[in-house]
């Protein structure tokens, strides 16, 4: 066979096999597909899997639609013009109807050009609404106000899944006095704490004597009304012994008598 058309055969093979080989794309798993054909943008993302194209003219671009991550920082003034530096952690995805849109209309990555400026201006929005205290105190709740200015400025063209605040950098200065103010808060709160536990004990020790002085002012009351209730009192506490009554020293009588209680059954004689 002619050399010439050995040489022809194989280079329409190579080109039969790169027309193939560029007739056919794949799209991986949490990305989609956008189809370029002579600069013409496709009117709808490829899905994830196999598909073929229009070999040498058109171009698959791969964009992912999965939860990204990425780390911002952002320079801030709070409302008594502290400067502070916030670092925050951004988690973010491209939702599937806005892969196309993005793709047409912004150059790019598009956290660099539609996440970070917004979330940052959002951010400094809050921050300037709070002193550098407070900023430092209610991070969480600077967190939520940021993210939810944020997804107002973005719209739908992405989804930010949630921000995380990584870290808050104040001057050694502030950082100082607002420790400084804390452990001045604690104190406080501790003296008030032994205050309050001080007043307790005294209100208990007040209620306490007054419930004594009532017992004792119900009792003599009960006495003064009722005299036998002395001796019955007496009846009830007797062990069923019989008491010795001594009279007064000497033969004298001075009308005093003792009354001693005898053990067992043996009276001791007692001098007259």
């Amino acid at each position: 066979m002619n050399p010439g058309k050995l040489i022809g055969i194989g280079i329409i093979i190579v080109v039969v096999v790169l027309a193939l080989a560029q007739s056919t794309y794949v799209v991986d798993p949490g990305f989609r597909g956008v189809l370029v054909t002579l600069g013409k943008v496709s009117d709808e993302a490829k899905p994830e899997g196999f598909g073929t194209k229009s070999p040498f003219i058109s171009t698959l671009i791969r964009v992912p639609v999965r939860q990204l991550t990425q780390s911002l920082d952002a320079e801030c003034y709070s409302s008594d013009l502290q400067q502070l530096t916030v670092v925050l952690r951004v988690l973010y995805r491209i939702p599937e109807t806005g892969v196309v849109r993005i793709y047409k209309e912004f150059a790019g990555d598009p956290f660099d050009t539609l996440i970070a400026p917004r979330v940052q201006e959002a951010l400094k929005e809050m921050t300037a609404l709070q002193s550098a205290e407070q900023i430092v105190r209610r991070r969480e709740e600077i967190k939520t106000k940021t993210l939810t200015a944020a997804r107002e400025k973005i719209g739908n063209l992405l989804v930010i899944e949630d921000l995380v605040v990584e870290n808050i950098s104040l001057s050694k200065e502030l950082e100082a006095a607002i420790e400084a103010k804390m452990v001045q808060e604690q104190e406080a709160a501790k003296s008030r704490f032994v205050q309050q536990k001080a007043q307790i004990e005294a209100d208990t020790a007040i209620i306490k004597a007054k419930g004594e002085a009532e017992a004792i002012r119900i009792r003599g009351g009960a006495l003064r009304d009722t005299p036998g209730l002395i001796q019955l009192q007496i009846v009830e506490k007797w062990d069923g012994k019989s008491p010795l009554v001594v009279g007064g020293v000497g033969g004298e009588n001075t009308g005093t008598n003792l009354i001693l209680p005898l053990t067992g059954n043996t009276i001791s004689p007692v001098a007259r």
